[in-house]
């Protein structure tokens, strides 16, 4: 036995400087990592599964990343197979449950309009007394509609729907619900932006171009109401859009502004209008 396994004080042998040293020297070999890591691309599923985006959310095999993520030893070859695991299982279980990697999904996001200056000059107290009142009565519509609130941000929330119509209908009445609010004399007023597509989900969070255009479209609503892409106007059939009694009109780009960035060259966006605010309007006023 050589001197590295064995204990002096002890007088026993020190299985640390033998097997177990061995193991923990080859466990965290960068070549073996590297060579896990290039293994777990060929794995069904997401090779990054894991980390702090993907592991976020519900479900089995993220919560079981979560607990992997603060027991295993970083830049370990034990910790990419245990994950590589996990990924096949996550994998296997979008499979069974026949959901697509990407679905198609409908975006909106909202804000409020002039809310940061407001809130400058109203203080913290009233900032907090505001912003809780807005999700007492915004957030409800969106939700018994089946939209899912992917997060809140300040004065603003990000939602999914599987139905564009259904999207449309909550945005509607939880604009007419803001209406009710009141503190210190301020009504604030949201816009919205509504866009259809397949965006990248990442455990609980959606990214990806699709959800840049939404917020890009929520941004042409200045000064507050709905706005939606024709990728999502296009996927309201005329029944639906004739319950939903509102009206569309394509926004033109104000002169002398550039192109938004993060958004295709030929994105075309509808300013929609309930009918009661537009009487004399009864068509969809396309083009």
């Amino acid at each position: 036995m050589d001197a590295e396994s064995f204990d002096e004080r002890s007088g026993r042998p020190n299985i640390d400087g033998g097997p177990l040293r061995w193991l923990k020297r080859t466990n965290h070999n960068p070549a073996l990592i590297a060579l896990v890591k290039r293994a777990r691309r060929a794995l069904p599923g997401d090779p990054e599964f894991g980390d702090p985006l993907s592991a976020t959310g519900f479900g089995g095999p993220r919560a079981a990343a979560r607990v992997a993520d603060r027991l295993l030893d970083r830049d370990a070859a034990s910790r990419e197979v245990s994950l590589g695991a996990l990924q096949v299982w996550q994998a296997l279980t979008e499979l069974v449950s026949g959901r697509p990697a990407q679905p198609e999904v409908t975006i909106v996001f909202t804000d409020l309009v002039g809310f940061s200056s407001w809130s400058l000059q109203a203080g913290d107290e009233a900032t907090l007394k505001l912003l809780r009142r807005v999700a007492q009565v915004v957030e409800p519509p969106l939700l018994e509609a089946g939209g899912h609130i992917v997060k809140r941000m300040g004065d603003g929330i990000m939602a999914v729907f599987r139905d564009p119509a259904i999207a449309v209908r909550a945005v509607i009445e939880s604009m007419e619900a803001l209406k009710s609010v009141e503190v210190q004399g301020y009504t604030p007023r949201m816009r919205a932006g509504v866009h259809t597509g397949r965006p990248q989900r990442i455990g609980s969070d959606w990214l990806g171009v699709d959800v840049n255009i939404a917020a890009r479209v929520m941004e042409r609503a200045t000064r507050g109401g709905l706005v939606v892409s024709q990728q999502a106007l296009e996927r309201i059939s005329d029944e639906d859009f004739e319950a939903l009694e509102v009206s569309a009109k394509r926004q033109r780009r104000p002169l002398f502004t550039g192109r938004s960035e993060g958004v295709p060259a030929d994105l075309a966006m509808y300013r929609v209008r309930t009918r009661s605010d537009l009487p004399g309007d009864d068509g969809r006023g396309l083009g």
